[in-house]
């Protein structure tokens, strides 16, 4: 019988443990482009020209389970009832399309997911500007199905210090620290992505249950201050969280920082913010790439981090978080979330197991909110919710 080739290897494996991808920007992404029409943007439909997208190709990138990012800008007016506009955009999409698409709010919902052919569907917010300072809204959150919450995203919060802003609190604020035991006492996943490194140590310090990073690399592979530090990455086994491995390539290849940093001032120079994804913004990049050629990552690029974590963590605490949707550029073959099986075929020729990468794409996360539910079930029999409020705390 003919030897599978890596990419037919890899598909057959996808089959069986599927992807559970960290991040996807889809529902910003409807937000921007056609304001929640999802007739407009049919992700029944080839929407290959205007986003990474759909169901073909979820199915096609052998996509198991998504955490759908329930992103708002942190210099937006209003980010509460707009989250609260994401969240019930991830509502519609689920309901719209149950053969394919499945709520999970739990470990046993993506297993029964799994078992049913259909996609856990899951929701992460990103940012604590999410929650206006309260727990109250935090705990609302959770209860309306979000199971992890970047603790900031670009800009620093009023508790806690972003990776690409000035140093505020010096990582996590007493009422930074509370949130996090908060979010352990509701089963919400801490994610450290886009946070200062002081504030990554500072968190494993407060949890008392797995944090996960939802998208970020390896710092040492790409010195990046999105990126992981090997100190961080070297706490994961200890705590029992996981580092997913981004797709961006400003955060995956060195080349492409200082590019990233020019093209993202011609963005601002022509008046859209640099993470804007919409035709008229997409036109502005396009042409500032015509004029300057920007370094190419690759699957290799991206398989370089995760050689480096599986290394420095251990490859139980691993996993994948493409940024799709929410990035304007993508790696050489993995252009869209149909790339997967490609990223997998790249780890197999580089000697990787079928039992370490059944970890890598789906058993890793699944464990993990677990292991959160677990810690959860056990705080509330000894605490309370807390009412605490940023005043009290860091007065």
């Amino acid at each position: 019988m003919t030897a599978l080739s890596p990419l037919e290897t890899a598909r057959e494996l996808l089959r069986e443990f599927p992807v559970v991808d960290g991040h996807n920007d889809l529902p910003w992404a409807l937000r921007e482009q056609v304001r929640y029409d999802l007739d407009a943007r049919d992700i029944a439909t080839d929407q290959s020209a205007h986003l990474h997208t759909d169901l073909a190709r979820l199915r096609a990138g052998g996509v198991g389970a998504q955490y759908w990012s329930v992103y708002v800008r942190s210099d937006l007016p209003g980010a509460v009832p707009a989250t609260l506009e994401q969240i019930d955009c991830v509502r519609q999409l689920i309901a719209r399309y149950p053969a394919q698409l499945r709520a999970a709010l739990t470990a046993a919902d993506m297993e029964a997911a799994r078992a049913e052919g259909r996609i856990a569907s899951l929701m992460g917010a990103e940012g604590g500007h999410s929650i206006a300072n309260s727990l109250a809204t935090l705990r609302a959150l959770y209860a309306l199905g979000v199971r992890y919450m970047t603790l900031t995203h670009n800009d620093n919060v009023d508790w806690a210090d972003s990776a690409t802003d000035e140093p505020g609190v010096g990582g996590l604020s007493a009422f930074g620290r509370a949130v996090v035991r908060e979010m352990n006492r509701e089963g919400m996943l801490v994610d450290l992505s886009h946070v200062a490194a002081t504030t990554m140590r500072d968190a494993l310090d407060a949890s008392e249950a797995p944090v996960i990073f939802s998208h970020s690399s390896a710092r040492a592979v790409c010195d990046h201050p999105r990126n992981i530090p090997d100190d961080v990455l070297e706490r994961l086994p200890s705590n029992g969280g996981m580092a997913m491995v981004t797709f961006v390539p400003k955060f995956v290849l060195q080349a492409a920082v200082d590019w990233t940093a020019a093209a993202d001032e011609n963005m601002r120079e022509h008046g859209f913010h640099h993470l804007a994804t919409t035709p008229e913004a997409m036109k502005v990049h396009r042409a500032f790439e015509e004029r300057t050629p920007r370094p190419v990552a690759t699957v290799a690029t991206v398989a370089d981090h995760l050689d480096h974590m599986r290394e420095v963590a251990g490859v139980d605490h691993i996993g994948i978080g493409g940024d799709y949707d929410g990035t304007a550029f993508t790696p050489d073959g993995l252009g869209d979330v149909s790339g997967y099986p490609n990223l997998i075929a790249e780890l197999l020729d580089r000697g990787w197991s079928r039992t370490d990468l059944a970890k890598l794409t789906w058993q890793n996360a699944v464990r993990v909110l677990g292991a959160a539910e677990d810690v959860a079930r056990e705080l509330r029999t000894t605490r309370g919710p807390s009412n605490a409020t940023i005043g009290e705390l860091d007065a």
